[in-house]
């Protein structure tokens, strides 16, 4: 039997009787959809952070180390994205380390010390 390159959930919903893909269901069907929005579209709510950083010119009370963390998590994500397959997880998290990081830096150069470079 040949696998050949086939997504891996597919592959799992096939032979361990998981759900079918795409789901019968029309609610489940259009939640797959909405997925896409939310990645697309959660990662914009950071831009009024970035904004207040980058226009101002001042991060204090921003901090750098939990920004950093951010951004360390949302590239263990981006991670898992790309070994499971997941496009939802690797869009979103792609927005959200370019939107962390730019915060990131932006705290570092306006912010509070011990981590700013003033």
């Amino acid at each position: 039997m040949r696998m050949g390159l086939h997504h891996f959930h597919i592959r799992k919903r096939i032979h361990k009787h998981h759900e079918p893909y795409p789901h019968p269901d029309r609610t489940k069907r259009a939640v797959d959809k909405m997925i896409y929005i939310v990645a697309l579209v959660g990662p914009l709510f950071n831009v009024p952070q970035l904004l207040k950083i980058w226009i101002n010119q001042n991060a204090s009370g921003v901090s750098a180390v939990s920004w950093g963390a951010f951004m360390f998590i949302s590239g263990f994500w981006l991670l898992y994205g790309i070994l499971h397959k997941e496009k939802p997880i690797i869009i979103a998290n792609i927005f959200y380390m370019f939107f962390h990081a730019i915060i990131l830096v932006g705290a570092i150069l306006y912010g509070d010390a011990p981590f700013a470079l003033y």
